[in-house]
């Protein structure tokens, strides 16, 4: 079984301030960092680190080349990564003293794909593979259906979510990881326990992972549902949490791991990630988060 991750790779333009910028307000940053980052290629790299071997499909301009590099070094695979005559997609991220942040996304080459790429990617991949995907990149509707036309098990992290999802079959989707927010959106609901009731309802074949941030996740499917609460630590950054979360997880539970196993080391592996600065950069490596874990069991 191989896993390919249908995903953005974006250049992150990180300011740190005091606090986030309200409307109409002016401020200064106190830093200006660069670096990798994209949900695609931060969940890649997470799936790596946690042990898994994962190919990335996805388009760069010229100014994204280092990108490649990064997924390498990181030991994903990069042979279906395209360049393209377009501006690699980028992040303007605000960071405030907190921990907290607020994403301005420009899509650039990440929204560049094509029906004949997508299916000269997919041909190689066949039934019982993974398509892990996020709505940082075009096409996500024919994503979907092409990759469970090859009988590949969909996950799904309808991230940012918009119009895009609301053209996708999500009958067709696996797995899903969601945070409160698109939660929400999903169902209408604000409760925690309300949207997975709801998204059960509205996907009974489906696995749900919902995230609450600071509050903790769930897991849920056909037969069971655990809760997971969140490891206290200091924030310093909590940009790639979520993508880190959805990596660790997923590696945990493609190696026949409980959903109770894989929400701990998600759990842990995410509160490890929000204690760095960055995106990609912040994702611990696998020994470290067993090391932690072995602190905590």
């Amino acid at each position: 079984m191989k896993v390919l991750n249908f995903g953005s790779l974006n250049i992150d333009y990180t300011y740190r301030l005091d606090h986030i910028v309200k409307p109409g307000e002016t401020t200064s940053s106190k830093k200006l960092e660069i670096f990798p980052g994209g949900k695609g290629l931060n969940q890649s790299i997470a799936l790596a680190k946690a042990g898994l071997d994962v190919y990335h499909a996805g388009m760069i301009g010229k100014d994204g080349a280092f990108l490649r590099e990064i997924c390498q070094s990181n030991g994903v695979h990069t042979s279906y990564i395209k360049e393209v005559d377009e501006a690699t997609g980028n992040a303007v991220i605000q960071v405030s003293d907190d921990g907290q942040n607020s994403i301005i996304l420009f899509a650039g080459a990440n929204r560049k794909l094509t029906e004949d790429y997508i299916d000269k990617v997919l041909e190689q991949f066949e039934h019982g593979d993974i398509l892990l995907l996020q709505n940082e990149v075009n096409m996500l509707d024919y994503l979907i259906d092409q990759g469970k036309k090859r009988g590949m098990k969909i996950v799904l992290n309808p991230s940012p979510y918009d119009r895009n999802i609301e053209r996708c079959d999500l009958r067709k989707v696996d797995l899903f990881f969601v945070n409160e927010v698109e939660a929400g959106q999903i169902t209408g609901k604000s409760r925690a326990e309300e949207m997975l009731w709801i998204m059960r309802e509205m996907y009974p074949e489906s696995g749900i992972v919902l995230t609450l941030g600071d509050k903790g996740a769930y897991y849920s499917d056909r037969t069971i549902t655990y809760y997971q609460e969140a490891f206290k630590v200091d924030a310093i950054d909590t940009t790639a949490a979520g993508d880190t979360f959805t990596g660790y997880f997923l590696a945990s539970y493609i190696n026949d791991q409980s959903g109770k196993k894989a929400l701990m080391k998600a759990a842990v592996a995410s509160s490890m990630a929000v204690e760095r600065k960055g995106a990609a950069v912040s994702i611990p490596c696998k020994e470290e988060v067993e090391i932690r874990l072995q602190t905590i069991e």
